[in-house]
């Protein structure tokens, strides 16, 4: 299973739904809140092709993009293979 980070903000609903998917996936994440953290922020910004809205997901070093995106792969069902390191088919990464 790749690894999957998410960045995120405490008052955040789209936050909390993308999370909640990877949980109901049984994916382990590694949660970085920005909320309080303009550096943190900025590294987000850079690492999400400058996205400044949370949440940001990255599945090892490849940017998916938001809760919406998530959500796309979900319901295009490319969400298992790509969170199992596998190639789901087609360009649906944000960029």
């Amino acid at each position: 299973m790749v690894e999957v980070t998410i960045y995120t903000s405490s008052m955040c609903g789209f936050c909390r739904s993308a999370k909640e998917l990877l949980k109901e996936k049984g994916v382990g994440f590694h949660e970085i809140d920005v909320t309080f953290d303009p550096a943190g922020r900025a590294a987000m910004s850079a690492r999400a092709n400058g996205r400044r809205t949370v949440p940001q997901i990255f599945f090892g070093d490849t940017h998916i993009g938001g809760c919406d995106d998530l959500y796309d792969l979900e319901y295009d069902g490319k969400l298992d293979a790509l969170l199992a390191g596998e190639d789901a088919g087609g360009p649906a990464m944000a960029g």
